[in-house]
Formats: structure tokens, sequence, C-alpha cells
């Protein structure tokens, strides 16, 4: 067929990196260009081999598994422009080692490229980083939210990153800044949330009971006449969980163009703060290889210190709107 290129059989060792993932989902990544029902009916009929014997779809691979792949036909990629990092984007690394890369994410970049959005920050890294094996998400951030965010260099990392993610035993810790007086030291919110999508295709997220469990426990740390700061713990990872909670108990963050107060954002434009005050300032963790307990921490950017100062100085110009 036009366009087609033959692929002979060939036998694949198996990286450490790839150790834990099944077998289909391997082959697809590998097979770039053969339909999945394909690779399902290789692996179905026996024409796949791992260690000389058949296995199904779902087949955990091991670190040395030697796997037979039968000659398949591969679309030949198109032609296509070559891609760059994102302009200016130059990682605040915060921490790296052999299994884990920890930056300072800046507001107002996504983590990946999606619907409007070429490349993000897993994008960007991988294209600066063309020697690394292996790099993935451990878990993500809303693009207008900065702070912590945690890259696996290795497949076992990322298992075991997600695990801890999973199990609840990884500590994610926020500053946020709200609009009102907050009157409570520490709060345990437990509201349930649900996605949905609006006509433009925009998914949301609201407060009902029908959805899933969500914990978030805030603490107040500072105040202000109209504005209070809080510390945000999740205790569970939804979309958008802070800022639903949040606007759902009258209490929007600031610069929240989603679910916040939409007035007081553009006053807040007008005096310097053009992003959404929300900041993930802690990750605490096992490291995934030692199992040494790992406290990675990003300092509150310039631009939310400064409005901080502003309301630590008392400026009148900075008022809640009514």
């Amino acid at each position: 067929m036009k366009g087609l290129s033959k692929v002979s059989a060939t036998w694949q060792e198996v990286e450490d990196e790839a150790a834990g993932q099944r077998v289909d989902n391997y082959l697809t990544k590998l097979l770039k260009g053969v339909p999945k029902s394909h690779i399902y009916r290789i692996l179905r009929s026996g024409e796949v081999r791992v260690n000389s014997r058949r296995v199904g779809p779902d087949y955990r691979l091991r670190g040395g598994d030697r796997i037979r792949l039968p000659p398949v036909r591969t679309a030949r990629p198109a032609t296509a422009p070559r891609l760059a990092p994102a302009p200016g984007f130059k990682p605040d690394v915060l921490l790296e080692d052999d299994a884990l890369l920890a930056i300072n994410k800046p507001a107002g970049m996504a983590v990946h490229g999606g619907s409007g959005i070429s490349h993000g920050i897993i994008e960007s890294l991988r294209l600066q980083r063309p020697g690394e094996r292996f790099l993935e998400l451990a878990h993500r951030l809303d693009r207008e939210t900065s702070g912590v965010l945690l890259l696996a260099k290795r497949r076992a990392a990322l298992l075991a990153l997600h695990r801890q993610l999973r199990e609840g035993t990884a500590q994610k810790f926020y500053h946020v800044l709200v609009k009102g007086d907050w009157h409570d030291d520490k709060r345990n919110v437990k509201l349930p949330l649900q996605k949905y999508v609006l006509a433009s295709g925009e998914r949301r997220v609201a407060v009902n009971q029908g959805g899933a469990p969500a914990h978030t426990v805030f603490r107040l740390r500072r105040q202000w006449g109209g504005y209070s700061l809080l510390e945000a713990e999740l205790r569970t990872g939804r979309t958008h969980q802070i800022r639903v909670h949040l606007a759902h108990l009258g209490f929007p963050v600031a610069g929240d163009d989603k679910y916040g107060d939409f007035a007081l954002n553009k006053q807040l434009t007008r005096r310097g703060l053009r992003r959404m005050f929300l900041h993930a300032f802690k990750l605490v963790i096992a490291h995934p290889r030692t199992g040494a307990a790992l406290t990675l921490e990003a300092p509150l950017p310039d631009e939310l210190r400064s409005f901080l100062s502003e309301l630590d100085a008392g400026d009148p110009r900075v008022v809640p709107a009514r």
C-alpha cells in the first residue's frame, strides 16, 4: 500500500523503565501508526511472544523481558514542521536526580499540549532534553496555577508516585488568597464534585451530591479587611477542587476567571494582579526509589508577594468589590 513501510520481525528487550506496563500499551507506543485492533489481533494469534511464550494484552512487562515482534506495516510518518520548546521557557529546577525532576511551574503555562495549545511544559522539556529516555508528568496543575510540579524520569518512579497520590500518602499544600473574611483557623471541607461541559465545549466542575468525593483542609494564615490568605491541603485530587470548594462556600479565589468574582478580578488586574492567586507551595512524598521522606517547596512568586505587600501597606486602591 502506498505510504506504508514494511517492518521485519524483530526481538525487543524491555528496558527497566517499562517494567509494570501492560504489553498492549507498550506495543501501541512502540508500533506507532499500527491500529490498536491489529495489535490485539497479533497478541491473540500468538504472533507476539514474550520470552518465547504467548501472552494476553494485560500481561505486565518486566525489565529484561524479550518480545518477538512479527512483521507489521506501519504508516510512514508525514513530514511535520520541527517543533521548538515554548519561547522563553527555562525550567526553575527545584530538585533532580536519576528518578525525579521537580520544577517550579510558572502561571499561565499548561502542563501539556491540548486544545488550542501546541505544546506545554512536558513537550517543551522533552524537546530540551532529547537524551532523556523517559519523562512523564507525575501529576498536573491548572494552567493558571504556579508551584511544585513533579515529573518522573523512570517508569518505576512514575508508578510509585501514582500509587502515593492514589492512596493519599502524598501531601499537597497550596497558598490561596480569597475574597472575604474567613473565620475558622481550620476547616475540613467535604463536598462532592461533578464535572460538566458548557455549550462552548469548555469543562466546568460544580458541587453535586452525585459527584466524586472531594476533601480539602483549609487553614487560615493571614487576614486583611475583606481578604484572607489560606493554606489548602488536598486530601483528594479532583479537577479544580480548591477553586470550586471555595467558590461554593462564598470565598472566591482572587483572579479566578472561571469560578471567581469577575468584577473584583477586573479591579485586581488594574492593580497589578493579572493572574489567579493559587500557588502549590509544598509537596511531601516518599522518594520512589529510596523511600526517604522528601519535601519539595516553591517560594511564592514575586507578583503574588508584591500584592500581599500592598495589602500589608493598606493600599486604599485595593478594595473588594461589594
